[in-house]
């Protein structure tokens, strides 16, 4: 467990400078406090008023997406899985940082990161995650992890080593609780109970790990390294192939009843306006192998507009010998099925660093044209030529 508090701190040491900045003002609704079983000592109180000034602080962080769409489109996914009554026991934060996780504190605070919404399929798989998440708050696990810690440790000298509210705002408190293998297995059939009661089908669950671990191999292969089971949900969440097979066996003993639908469009529709900032976060990480194998996945049942798009950027900012070339067939591929704005934008780049000048800034004044408000509106006026 010390193991993990100091990953977490040393996390928030390389990661200080983004959280640097003034706070806004939050625009989130007002909390429902959670109904059940609060702390039950002082040590508990110390727990729960760390965690509250955890919210508290995660409210204010520039990392907190606030769009009201999303928000409240995930929040209806949440409210269907695990039913009205149970969801009003939580409080969901969506924040930008592009990793697979969710996590829930004993309050109630969920965060839910947005690297999740870009890896998830289908609604089923978004319920999925969030039924698991809900099933570790509602059995009261990460409770019941502390309470184990205090009984062998100085639970007071704890509390004052980990920065609650720091680790909230990056979205790693989720990882200062390794749930025993029992509460995994617990949470897993809990997450599958609330499939089958949303009408989701329950085969979601084995898929989305299955996708996950894939993923995470790739990257290993790709950086020629062994792979690591840290960071975001794998740090708490090993994706086994044992726990994968008993997640599949689960769904298939439930037995067969209408409704049980994935959501993929109603999915795709909802993150649609996203896309772009999803995909340039991903983009950044700078890990070519995992982010190309990623897009693979995703275009299991053909290669649409948006991850031709993708596709582009991702090749454009590699930046080797021939990407250029290979970036602008992608976003022409785009742009001729309907794809995003921002393919006319990549396009130029693309060109103008291939040596076409002409036709890039072609492309970045017709950008221009599309986006007269751009943000990059400067930057790009000045590449297209005035």
């Amino acid at each position: 467990m010390r193991g993990r508090i100091v990953t977490a701190v040393a996390l928030l040491a390389t990661a200080a400078t983004l959280c640097a900045g003034p706070a806004r003002a939050a625009q989130v609704p007002t909390p429902v406090p959670a109904v059940g079983e609060g702390p039950q000592d002082a040590d508990e109180r110390g727990l729960w008023m760390q965690v509250e000034d955890a919210e508290r602080r995660l409210k204010a962080s520039n990392f907190l997406v606030r769009d009201a769409e999303i928000n409240a489109y995930v929040r209806g996914v949440m409210c269907r899985t695990v039913g009205e009554a149970e969801c009003a026991r939580v409080r969901i934060y969506i924040t930008r940082t592009p990793y697979f996780n969710a996590s829930i504190a004993p309050n109630g605070m969920m965060q839910i990161w947005t690297g999740l919404l870009l890896r998830v399929r289908n609604e089923a798989q978004l319920a999925a995650v969030l039924g698991h998440e809900y099933a570790h708050f509602k059995e009261r696990h990460s409770l019941q992890t502390f309470r184990s810690i205090k009984n062998k440790t100085n639970a007071m000298a704890w509390l004052s080593f980990v920065p609650f509210g720091a680790l909230a705002q990056l979205g790693l408190l989720g990882s200062m609780f390794e749930f025993s293998r029992d509460m995994e297995r617990a949470a897993d059939k809990g997450s599958i109970s609330a499939l089958v009661a949303g009408k989701y089908d329950p085969m979601a669950a084995s898929a989305i790990w299955s996708q996950l671990s894939a993923e995470y191999d790739a990257t290993a292969a790709a950086r020629k390294t062994k792979r690591r089971g840290e960071g975001g949900m794998f740090a708490s969440h090993p994706p086994s192939l044992e726990r994968m097979q008993a997640l599949k066996a689960q769904a298939e003993a439930v037995p067969h009843a209408d409704g049980r639908e994935l959501g993929e469009e109603r999915y795709r529709a909802a993150i649609a306006r996203y896309w772009p900032d999803l995909i340039d976060d991903q983009i950044k990480l700078n890990d070519f192998g995992g982010t190309e194998f990623l897009l693979g996945q995703l275009a299991s049942a053909g290669w649409n507009a948006d991850l031709l798009f993708a596709r582009g950027e991702l090749y454009r900012t590699r930046a080797a010998v021939g990407d250029f070339e290979r970036a602008a067939d992608f976003y022409r591929q785009s742009l001729a099925g309907g794809g995003p704005v921002e393919a006319h934008r990549g396009l130029g780049m693309a060109l103008l660093r291939a040596g076409q000048t002409v036709e890039g800034q072609s492309a970045l004044k017709e950008y221009l044209r599309h986006r007269p408000e751009a943000k990059d509106h400067a930057m790009i006026k000045m590449l297209a030529g005035g």
